[in-house]
């Protein structure tokens, strides 16, 4: 199981903030370094300094890093234009040397579209965006170069691109997730080479990757080519009193945390990871940091969790 490392920024941090945690990610072996793209603060706080840019962030920390994959959950269809936004990915894989994943979804957090000027359709509306968004950032990325790339949506529409640049990599690995119990599977199986739960049960997860497996099926592709995976928040500790000054730091309730996250000492939280693995057959999961500032908590499940979950 591949452990990866998932922030919050809009929470409260700056670039450089980013630039401990990802670094110490990459040190202590973490497989990715991602983060949320979000322009407004959840819940209480100020969120000081202010929002960053997802893809502006993972452009620096594309320079500031080595070797630690960098990507997004997830970017939302609603704040680009997936054309500028195929060129953004793309470059910004090429700077990372072919280091990016590209998480997208619908978008779903409407104040702050209403604090940065941003349109917020309906639901249905969203996803018809991020359903051509898909089609067109990924018909861009694979139009042989040379070639030219035109696209006609109810929402966008493309004539003669020349589909440039391309990304670093042949194909830029596509993390899509979500609840939808029909359209949400049916793009997985088409676009995705990851499909990503955060914050659900075992049991929800465990059904819903069912049903993007019948869809892959239904179009003929291998369920076996989609990776699986899940996100939870963390809070380990190495002993009870660890784990609660973790909790109380990010305002959240041990019992709780237990209950829906990764919480408790090395040994629980490895066990807990194997009940997923065995429930879900996932094979890798998004570790949700929300104290930045708690660089120990990252070394320590370095150290502790993750040699016991390899293999």
């Amino acid at each position: 199981m591949e452990l990866r490392i998932f922030t919050e920024p809009q929470q409260g941090a700056s670039y450089d903030d980013l630039l401990r945690v990802a670094r110490t990610a990459e040190d202590a072996g973490y497989g990715a370094f991602f983060r949320s793209d979000h322009y407004l603060r959840m819940g209480p706080g100020d969120g000081l300094p202010g929002p960053t840019d997802a893809w502006i962030t993972l452009a620096g920390l594309a320079r500031d890093t080595t070797t630690i994959r960098l990507g997004t959950l997830v970017t939302a269809a609603t704040f680009r234009h997936p054309g500028p936004l195929a060129i953004s990915v793309a470059q910004v894989d090429v700077m990372s040397g072919g280091r990016v994943d590209f998480g997208l979804g619908s978008g779903w957090f409407e104040e702050e579209h209403a604090a940065y000027g941003l349109r917020f359709p309906s639901l249905g509306e969203r996803f018809e965006l991020f359903e051509e968004q898909l089609a067109v950032i990924t018909g861009l990325w694979g139009t042989p170069v040379g070639e030219k790339f035109s696209f006609e949506g109810k929402h966008y529409t493309l004539t003669d691109s020349p589909a440039l640049p391309k990304p670093a990599q042949s194909r830029v690995p596509v993390v899509i997730g979500g609840k939808g119990a029909k359209r949400t599977p049916a793009l997985a199986a088409r676009y995705a080479t990851e499909f990503n739960l955060p914050f659900v049960d075992p049991e929800f997860a465990a059904g819903q990757f069912e049903r993007v497996d019948a869809a892959c099926r239904e179009i003929g592709r291998d369920p076996a080519t989609m990776t699986r995976s899940a996100g939870l928040v963390l809070c380990v500790g190495r002993d009870d009193a660890e784990v609660a000054r973790r909790a109380a730091a990010i305002g959240r309730d041990v019992a709780e945390l237990k209950e829906n996250g990764l919480a408790g000492t090395p040994a629980e939280v490895v066990e807990r990871l194997g009940g997923w693995r065995e429930r879900t057959g996932i094979s890798r999961v998004y570790l949700q940091v929300l104290d930045l500032a708690d660089l120990d908590h990252l070394e320590l499940v370095a150290a502790e969790v993750a040699p016991q979950v390899r293999g």
